[in-house]
């Protein structure tokens, strides 16, 4: 495996979330505000359009020495997503279901169509963490924010 397979079955579980929004296997940055919201726009059928989304950011790698010359790689990956403040409707709890849709998504499949090892080495967190919430002005919209992370593992000879 790669880091770069890593982060490809990453994106595909999050686009497999209904209704996540737009999904980017890296952090977007345009310098025109106008043309990074277009990154980010998106409507559900028949809905309007607004800032929905989220982007895999640069995994760090911990490597670990198993006995025998085997390596275990654990991928330790932040998960940023947005979406506009709508009080009609009920936006911070749509987000928040967002969220916890993620690591409902995760938890059916742990290794990420078999990517992932999903074994873990002496405890810590487990599944997606949520790290932070709150609202930013992001390409000049007032919107959710919450960072999430996520480890994957790998066995390399």
């Amino acid at each position: 495996m790669s880091v770069a397979a890593h982060r490809a079955a990453l994106v595909a579980l999050l686009q497999g979330v209904p209704d996540v929004g737009r999904v980017h296997e890296f952090e977007r940055y345009l310098r025109e505000e106008s043309r990074m919201q277009e990154l980010y726009v998106w409507s559900a059928s028949g809905g309007m359009p607004h800032l929905r989304g989220w982007y895999v950011g640069n995994c760090r790698t911990e490597r670990t020495t198993i006995g025998l010359g085997r390596v275990l790689l654990k991928h330790t990956w932040p998960i940023r997503g947005y979406l506009v403040f709508n009080d009609e409707e009920r936006s911070s709890v749509v987000f928040d279901d967002l969220c916890e849709a993620i690591g409902a998504a995760h938890e059916a499949d742990r290794t990420l169509g078999g990517v992932s090892t999903a074994e873990e080495i002496g405890g810590g967190p487990d599944g997606v963490q949520k790290l932070e919430a709150g609202p930013v002005l992001f390409c000049g919209v007032l919107c959710h924010s919450a960072l999430l992370q996520l480890q994957t593992w790998e066995y390399v000879p």
